[in-house]
């Protein structure tokens, strides 16, 4: 994984199975007049956050975000972060609770877009039957994220 972080906080997450250019894309579109740098020591609390949390240590983030998209976007994601581990909620709950009960594909297209998946829980969200759901990491990742924090279903 490859982590972007800004002055502000983490901003982004790519994950193994996508190309550095969609980072570097993502990096052009939100932050024009940036260079990404690799700066080990920067990123370092970030990385050991979401490392603890792979191994089963940690169960909240407290590190600071920079989220960058849409003010609808936006709403969403601070939606997510709002979805306890352990637990699931489906697009439609998250869209009711954003107050747009209509809008369940935009929040989809939403949770798609999301730029800090696993400490923004994307993963958490799915569908109104109990199946999962795309995923940027891929569905197979989705499945691990959910058994790591004890979530197991037969449509999983």
């Amino acid at each position: 994984m490859h982590l972007a972080v800004s002055e502000k906080g983490l901003c982004y997450i790519l994950w193994p199975n996508k190309q550095f250019k969609i980072l570097e894309e993502w990096t052009t579109k939100y932050f024009s007049k940036s260079t990404l740098i690799y700066n080990q020591r920067k990123i370092e609390p970030y990385k050991a956050q979401i490392e603890e949390y792979f191994k089963g240590q940690r169960r909240v983030f407290d590190i600071p975000l920079d989220l960058k998209g849409t003010d609808f976007q936006i709403s969403v994601w601070e939606a997510l972060l709002n979805i306890p581990y352990g637990t699931t909620k489906t697009y439609s709950q998250v869209a009711a609770e954003i107050g747009r009960p209509k809008a369940t594909r935009a929040v989809g297209g939403a949770i798609g877009a999301n730029p800090v998946s696993i400490v923004v829980p994307c993963h958490r969200v799915i569908g109104k039957d109990g199946s999962l759901t795309g995923f940027g990491g891929g569905l197979e990742i989705k499945k691990k994220l959910l058994k790591l924090e004890g979530i197991s279903s037969n449509k999983h």
